[in-house]
Order: structure tokens, then C-alpha cells, then sequence
């Protein structure tokens, strides 16, 4: 396995740009502030984000904690990662979490200032300061189930916010997803979705077709989107299993592939065929 470092000081973007080096050098695991993640999902280990001090979210950060320690190595067994890339705030935190989780050597320590200006840090220390904004180079959908209490905001590309609302509230921790893909603003219509919603529905045998499909985009991002289809089902089958495991089946294959938030999927059982 090859390691690899990022290294700048706290709120200097190091995150935001993770995705982007982790791209750059094939990395397919990604070590930042006491997380384990691959291939864009978090497969082990605390934030250090969600410490309420700087001196706990330090030892979360390095592992200093045996239990969490051990979870991330056994994680790292497991999966077997090829290149793997560490977020530290200097080379000495970076050379600690490798000798900490029995990690290679660092082939490369890449620095902040070698891939962002002057005014990109600024703008990240500003963001960090102000707005109290903490990135986490996952999907939003990876993001929810981890910090349940925290402000998340879903992809900007998605959703608008009007200028005039305040969302975020004084004391409140912002936990974000960088708003970019590696080959830039990634776009997605209604018509994609419900294509999708088209293919997943109908994969089970038990509904034989999916008649009108509507698509509605909450201004709320935080709500995510709402989902309505009509369907035919089989003669025969309970209605209620069916239409209960296609509400599942769409909701979680609709957030996995879009990173959108699902909030409700309504289903309207029209008619039934006979054979």
C-alpha cells in the first residue's frame, strides 16, 4: 500500500481539496480528522469534528484512543486499500496516525500552498471562522447517518438557497460536502430520476408497470426531494408488501446513486393485471 500526506493548518481547505488529490494520485482511501473513507463512503472511525474542544478533537484526530484505534486498523485490514491518503496539520500529526495504525512509511507529503493560492486558504480560514463550516469529502447521503444533530448541507449544484433566508443558527457546527465533482458541476434532471424510479420499480416482478412519475424539489434543501408514482401490480400479490419494498427499494437506490436526499417516495396502486 502507498501512503500519501496532505498537509496545512486548521481551516485551510485541506479537506475541500481531498477528493481532488485523492484523484490526482489514484488514491482510493482517504484518512481526515478521525475517519476512515473509501470509494466516497465512511467505512470507519469518529470525527474528530464532532469533539466539543480542540484537545479531545487533537486525540480523535491522531487515535489516541485505543477502541478507535483498533476499529480503523481492523477497518484497513479488511478492505485492503491500494493508496491511501492522510489529512494532517503537519507532518508530525501525519507521521503519529501513520505509526499509531501500523500504516507504511509516507511515500509523499503534498502541501496545502503547493495546490491552492493564497486566496483559496483565505477563503477556507474565512468560511471555517464565520460560518463555522466543517467539509467532509463524502456524499451528503454518507454524512446523514454519522452526524445526526449536526446542520448538513446537501449539494448546492441540487437545491437553491433564496439570499434572504438564514439557515444556519449562532453555535450551530455546518458539516458540508464539497459541491464539486472531479470533471466539475454535476447536473441532474427530474427525467433522469424518474427514469431511474421507472427501472427500479418495475425490477420487481410483482408490478408490471410505472405509470406518471413526479418529481418535486423541496426549497428547503435540508427536506431533500419527494417522489410520487402510480403503478400496475400482478393480480394476486399483497398490496401492501409490495408497494412497502418498492418505497425501500427506491428511496435507498436513489440516494446511493444521486448523493440527493430522499425525503418521501408516495405510490399509487391504479390497477391490477391479470395474465
Amino acid at each position: 500500500m502507498d501512503t500519501f500526506a496532505l498537509v496545512g493548518s486548521s481551516g485551510t481547505g485541506k479537506s475541500h481539496r481531498a477528493l481532488i488529490v485523492a484523484h490526482e494520485h489514484n488514491v482510493d482511501t482517504i484518512i481526515d480528522d478521525g475517519l476512515l473513507i473509501k470509494d466516497s463512503k465512511i467505512i470507519a472511525g469518529h470525527s474528530a469534528k464532532k469533539e466539543p474542544s480542540k484537545i479531545r478533537a487533537v486525540k480523535r484526530a491522531i487515535f489516541m484512543e485505543p477502541d478507535h484505534a483498533a476499529e480503523v486498523k481492523a477497518a484497513i485490514a479488511r478492505v485492503r486499500p491500494e493508496r491511501m491518503l492522510i489529512l494532517g496539520t503537519s507532518e508530525n500529526m501525519v507521521e503519529k496516525i501513520v505509526d499509531v495504525l501500523n500504516l507504511p512509511p509516507i511515500s509523499k507529503i503534498i502541501r496545502i500552498e503547493d495546490i491552492a493560492t493564497k486566496n483559496e486558504i483565505a477563503k477556507a480560514r474565512e468560511s471555517r471562522l464565520k460560518e463555522g463550516k466543517h467539509i467532509i469529502p463524502v456524499p451528503t447521503i454518507e454524512l446523514k447517518p454519522h452526524f445526526s444533530g449536526y446542520l448538513i448541507d446537501p449539494l448546492d449544484i441540487f437545491f437553491k438557497k433564496p439570499r434572504s433566508r438564514q439557515r444556519r443558527k449562532l453555535g450551530e457546527k455546518s458539516i458540508v460536502r464539497p459541491t464539486f465533482s472531479y470533471y466539475g458541476k454535476l447536473l441532474i434532471s427530474d427525467a433522469a430520476i424518474a427514469s431511474l424510479v421507472d427501472y427500479v420499480a418495475t425490477s420487481d416482478d410483482s408490478i408490471t408497470k410505472a405509470g406518471q412519475i413526479t418529481i418535486k424539489n423541496s426549497h428547503d434543501r435540508e427536506k431533500g426531494i419527494s417522489i410520487s408514482l402510480d403503478v400496475t401490480i400482478k393480480y394476486g400479490q399483497s398490496i401492501w408488501h409490495v408497494v412497502h419494498e418498492a418505497q425501500k427499494r427506491i428511496k435507498q437506490i436513489v440516494e446511493y446513486m444521486t448523493g440527493m436526499i430522499v425525503r418521501e417516495v408516495n405510490i399509487a396502486v391504479k390497477r391490477l393485471s391479470i395474465e
